[in-house]
């Protein structure tokens, strides 16, 4: 669930990346899997469904080397190498993903998707149906009457996808925050499918302060007079909520000790001191704002609004408690976390640890360290690469 592009995050993206040994630079082509229909889990049809997917290395002859990536949040499906030559910053994971690295692409076929209402519909390598999507049937964008989606409904899209490519066994299913719940939701939903898991900041249930927190999230959109209840395709978006919601969700995904360091109580203007006027702001509080109306002119309100249900609702396999959802993941799991991390709190990894080894689970674990919390996820990833390797080759 992690909202990482404003300018500062990019930054410090391109510096982790650029430190890790490389062999060549991937040069990836965004690609299109489309379904005449589907069924959701709630039993509702969506027609022509479209999501974009990205691949990187070769699948072997017997197609048994396959790994498949699930993206957090605000992500979409671009996990590692570029899309030309000249981009600024490569996908989120290159650090770990590509030739040579962690999760060898000279070894190992490895895909990621964009999942269903995907949050990024004004970036153009995005391709994902959801509210923003016309309904082929009134010729109108869908805005609330598109069916409300889980993440296993992420999951069984992505299985239709991996298995239009004729692979019948993936190597490992991983992903940080949102793409650890699609992970969890991999493993005990399709259990002779999945190899080994590696579910990073993120934990195998949705816990009622999770769902809370994302109630928060979503507040600043739904208090917004241009959402107007969904209904604003064609119309002024309500780009102030969205901007707030995603500001709510950048500050949670970092800690107070990058924050602190960062800004070090700085005046967004040296000239305007906040104690002299309401309109006289902190530089954190004018960071914030920005990183929240850069992604916010990208992104969908409504498109929002579907992701934060679908997390809320997140229990793998139709499970009722963390114990039943851990009691049905059989896969051996590397489960990579940050202590710091607010938006899934070390203690609350920890706990699920603790409930699939007491399942019966085969579990490692690896602590990331940094001062980013949820955002070490993507930005510190290096740091696990020798034990990621050793993991997915084993």
């Amino acid at each position: 669930m992690i909202q990482w592009k404003s300018l500062a995050v990019t930054a410090c993206i391109a510096v982790t990346t650029a430190g890790a040994a490389v062999a060549q630079e991937m040069i990836v082509e965004k690609r299109t899997f489309s379904m005449p229909s589907y069924t959701t889990v709630g039993g509702e049809t969506i027609k022509d469904v479209k999501v974009g997917w990205e691949a990187y290395g070769t699948l072997d002859a017997d197609k048994s080397n396959a790994i498949l990536i699930n993206h957090f949040f605000s992500g979409n499906s671009h996990a590692a190498g570029k899309y030309k030559p000249d981009d600024k910053v490569p996908g989120y994971w290159d650090a770990i993903i590509g030739p040579g690295k962690a999760i060898d692409t000279n070894k190992y076929y490895v895909i990621s998707s964009d999942t269903l209402v995907n949050l990024n519909t004004g970036l153009a390598p995005t391709v994902t149906t959801g509210p923003a999507t016309v309904n082929p049937d009134t010729g109108k964008p869908y805005g609330t009457s598109f069916p409300v989606v889980s993440i296993a409904d992420f999951v069984r899209v992505e299985k239709a996808l991996v298995e239009s490519l004729g692979i019948k066994k993936l190597r490992m299913v991983g992903g940080a925050s949102m793409g650890a719940l699609q992970t969890y939701e991999w493993a005990a939903s399709n259990p002779d499918m999945v190899d080994r898991i590696m579910p990073v900041i993120g934990t195998a249930f949705a816990g009622d302060f999770l769902v809370g927190w994302l109630d928060v999230w979503a507040d600043p959109i739904r208090v917004d007079a241009k959402w107007n209840g969904g209904d604003y395709y064609g119309k002024e978006p309500p780009i102030a909520g969205l901007a707030a919601a995603l500001k709510v969700v950048s500050h949670h995904a970092s800690h107070a000790e990058i924050t602190e360091e960062v800004n070090a109580g700085a005046w967004a203007d040296p000239a305007k001191d906040p104690a002299k006027g309401f309109g006289d702001k902190f530089k954190v509080q004018a960071s914030l704002d920005a990183a929240g109306l850069i992604r916010a002119k990208v992104s969908d309100a409504n498109h929002f609004l579907y992701l934060v249900k679908a997390n809320q609702l997140y229990a793998p396999g139709g499970a009722k408690s963390l114990d039943e959802a851990a009691a049905k993941i059989k896969a051996p799991a590397l489960v990579i976390y940050q202590p710091k991390d607010l938006v899934f709190p070390g203690a609350a990894v920890e706990a699920t640890i603790a409930a699939l080894k007491k399942a019966g689970n085969p579990v490692q674990s690896f602590v990331l360290q940094g001062k980013r919390g949820h955002l070490d996820g993507v930005l510190s990833m290096a740091q696990a690469a020798d034990t990621i390797r050793a993991f997915v080759d084993k």
